[in-house]
């Protein structure tokens, strides 16, 4: 059995509550140092299930850009970063995208789309209108 002993700064909100987690497994756990409910299940889940949003960019033929935005659609497991940006960096799309079109569906079973965060036209050089 390992203790867990840990200090995670909280990013609910913007007081960034230094809260410490201890235990003698995963399932006993206890919190301190947050001044609010908020920041305790967020030191929870970072210390037993902690995900990410993955922002990222893949390939793109017949666009002025080279390089697409994309992101998944919600938060994966921080454990599938990496194998995740395995699949993405052998990724390439052709111009035209649309914003929010799917690049690729469910990455690696995560229930995570990555979805271009911008729209890209053939040849299209401009920044995206404001």
């Amino acid at each position: 059995m390992s203790r867990i002993d840990e200090e995670i700064i909280c990013i609910v909100c913007p007081t960034g509550c230094r809260i410490r987690v201890s235990g003698t497994d995963r399932r006993h756990l206890t919190v301190s140092g947050n001044e609010c409910k908020r920041g305790e299940e967020y030191a929870l889940k970072e210390i037993t299930d902690p995900r990410r949003t993955l922002i990222t960019t893949v390939r793109i033929d017949q666009a002025g850009l080279r390089r697409l935005p994309v992101r998944t659609n919600r938060e994966i497991p921080k454990r599938s970063i990496f194998p995740c940006m395995e699949v993405i960096n052998r990724v390439r799309v052709e111009a035209p995208v649309e914003i929010g079109q799917v690049i690729i569906p469910d990455i690696l079973g995560t229930g995570a789309d990555v979805v271009a965060t911008r729209s890209m036209g053939r040849g299209d050089r401009s920044p995206e209108p404001r």
